[in-house]
């Protein structure tokens, strides 16, 4: 099995290790590898094959159809595998959007609101929402981006109180993560999705611009339940049919784990389900196959190549 657990690049430096993605900065720009590494309860559970592919090319399919209502750091695409990107300033906050009252982890807000919480992430929830029910308008309920260990809950008021963001550039973030969503929701319409929930981070260019970074509505980053069986599982409380890492999260959770200590181990049976719906999900959306590549030939040895024109 061909899998991508992490790339070490000549010619390019040293190399940066995220939770999912290895990177290379060379002058200003970033090569960012995106591998098979797979992580839930901010911990990493093991490898999903052509996982890597599917995030990097999912998100080159949703930069190109997002473009105009805010830029983003993709330059270019020269493996499945890997994207250049414009260098940006990090701005410390994950911008996660609900349009659902669902999810089993610590910062979901249906495990508030189940415990009897009304007010999550300042924002004030109304009596009588049963889990996975739509929310009015959709919601934005801050982390902190945690480099190592558990993301924070935050609300509007903390970030601009601790002057995480200035309260104009938060304003303008809250504006463009909206609008990303209402995007998202209607495209992920047309291809029988329903988008529940998705995480955005923003960074800063050169000259001080807002800019989308990290990637844009993947399995990863998003929740997406089946449109067509939604009605009829939420009406008998059964969990919808979902096309993302949300399976994998229940799989852990329903064995009592959700991020402290060790994890279970992940069987083969369960990474083919997982690359499957990530696979499926990738074709649902784009309207294309994610294809077969050579595998003969290691995914390292195969991205050097296809970078070589950079390192010379």
């Amino acid at each position: 099995m061909n899998i991508l657990k992490t790339v070490n690049l000549t010619g390019f430096g040293k190399k940066h290790v995220g939770k999912v993605r290895d990177f290379y900065i060379v002058e200003n720009k970033r090569i960012l590898i995106t591998t098979d590494r797979i992580s839930a309860f901010d911990v990493n559970l093991g490898y999903i094959p052509e996982k890597g592919r599917v995030l990097n090319l999912l998100s080159q399919f949703w930069f190109e159809e997002t473009k105009d209502i805010v830029q983003n750091h993709m330059l270019s695409v020269p493996d499945p595998n890997v994207t250049i990107a414009k260098n940006a300033t990090l701005i410390p906050i994950e911008m996660v959007v609900r349009g659902y009252i669902s999810g089993v982890t610590g910062t979901s807000i249906w495990g508030s609101y189940e415990k009897g919480e009304r007010v999550i992430y300042g924002i004030t929830f109304p009596e009588g929402l049963k889990k996975n029910q739509k929310l009015k308008t959709p919601v934005i309920t801050p982390t902190t981006k945690a480099e190592k260990g558990h993301d924070e809950r935050l609300t509007r008021e903390e970030i601009i109180k601790r002057k995480i963001v200035p309260d104009k550039l938060y304003k303008q973030i809250e504006k463009a993560a909206l609008a990303l969503f209402e995007r998202g929701t209607r495209i992920c319409a047309r291809s029988g999705l329903m988008l529940v929930d998705t995480k955005y981070e923003f960074g800063l260019d050169k000259d001080g611009k807002l800019m989308l970074i990290d990637e844009i509505h993947t399995p990863d980053s998003s929740r997406f339940w089946i449109k067509a069986t939604y009605k009829q599982k939420f009406s008998v409380g059964v969990e919808p049919e979902n096309f993302d890492k949300e399976f994998l999260r229940l799989w852990y959770a329903k064995r009592g784990y959700k991020g402290e200590g060790k994890p279970p181990e992940m069987p083969s049976a369960l990474m083919k389900k997982v690359s499957k719906r990530y696979q499926d999900v990738f074709q649902m959306l784009t309207g294309k196959k994610l294809g077969t590549i050579d595998a003969d030939l290691p995914i390292e040895k195969r991205i050097q190549k296809n970078l070589q024109s950079l390192s010379s």
